[in-house]
């Protein structure tokens, strides 16, 4: 880590790749846009492109990335024909835990102490109860020990870094861009951060296990992802990307370069170029490994003696603005 990049509030300590001493549906799921968006074009018809009507086009996301690499039936049913799958414990965790977090930066930052933090808790709790319909998969019964589970999250994050030194330039940030031969893409940042200096740390919060070492590369495809978009849509590459893994307090950090950006911008065009020919054949054809065993598609798919429902077309790829120069040429 380099001595500017220490002025970046809340680091804890110069350890580059593991924080231990020795990071939900936050994309949107189906990676398709958020209603209202903009899309540059209009809704396409049906034509003899193979493209949907009625229905809005495609971005990628980190998620769906992955989905498509592990397993491109898998993307097809959650991002075309959008599937819909039973909602975990975890997955409800994760949202309240980043909803307390968000609640927490709110705050003005003195006031951002473990106590005050305890007390955000039980409110977005109670906003969840209200509000959400997963309430089938955290029962009342059991709101005691899933508002322990959040408040024990939560106050994991104090372990790492001091919420009470620094205000984040954004939380929560929607952002959407393209690369530079027009690859979608789209996601939300958890966190950016500015240092008086400058440089820029962009920060994600995860409630799960961290990853196996041989395992690390694919978490942090998430965080190159992600500086990929920041770098297209500010001109500027965050200095570092950091993985918060609330469940144990550690983290991981990543600090970005040119040489991979310009490999994650490639390696995203050339994925979104076989998602689109898929799209355009219906050609999702199953691949399997050890995580089929958690997957709830299997009465869908062809590996496990299922059957895919009919194919509901293509619904076209999302038209998105340039974004800023390319990375390589500046033009």
């Amino acid at each position: 880590m380099s001595d500017r990049l220490s002025t970046l509030p809340g680091v804890m300590d110069p350890v580059e790749i593991d924080g231990t001493g020795q990071r939900d549906g936050h994309d949107g799921h189906g990676g398709q846009v958020g209603n209202g968006a903009h899309t540059g074009t209009g809704d396409h018809g049906a034509n003899g492109d193979g493209i949907a009507a009625g229905r809005k086009p495609l971005a990628l996301s980190a998620s769906r990335a992955a989905d498509f690499t592990r397993c491109p039936l898998l993307y097809r049913l959650r991002a075309v024909d959008r599937i819909p799958e039973p909602r975990t414990r975890a997955q409800v965790l994760g949202t309240v835990v980043h909803s307390v977090l968000e609640d927490l930066y709110g705050l003005e930052q003195e006031e951002r102490a473990p106590e005050r933090a305890a007390q955000l808790v039980p409110l977005a709790v109670e906003r969840f109860y209200a509000e959400d319909s997963g309430r089938e998969v955290v029962p009342l019964s059991g709101r005691a020990e899933f508002e322990s589970d959040v408040a024990g999250l939560v106050a994991a994050l104090y372990g790492v870094e001091d919420p009470q030194r620094f205000s984040p330039a954004s939380c929560e940030q929607y952002l959407l861009t393209s690369t530079s031969a027009g690859t979608p893409l789209h996601g939300f940042l958890d966190r950016v951060d500015v240092a008086p200096t400058g440089e820029v740390r962009v920060v994600d919060y995860k409630t799960g296990k961290p990853p196996h070492p041989r395992f690390r590369d694919q978490a942090m495809f998430q965080m190159r992802f992600y500086s990929l978009m920041y770098q297209r849509i500010h001109g500027v590459l965050p200095a570092q990307l950091k993985l918060i893994y609330l469940k144990n307090g550690s983290w991981l950090t990543l600090t970005p370069d040119l040489a991979s950006m310009v490999e994650t911008e490639a390696s995203l065009d050339r994925l979104w170029s076989q998602i689109e020919e898929a799209g355009e054949s219906g050609d999702f054809r199953p691949r399997t490994s050890r995580l089929c065993d958690w997957c709830d598609h299997q009465a869908l798919c062809p590996a496990f003696g299922g059957t895919p429902p009919e194919y509901p077309g293509w619904p076209g790829t999302r038209v998105v603005p340039a974004g800023t120069p390319n990375l390589l040429t500046g033009e």
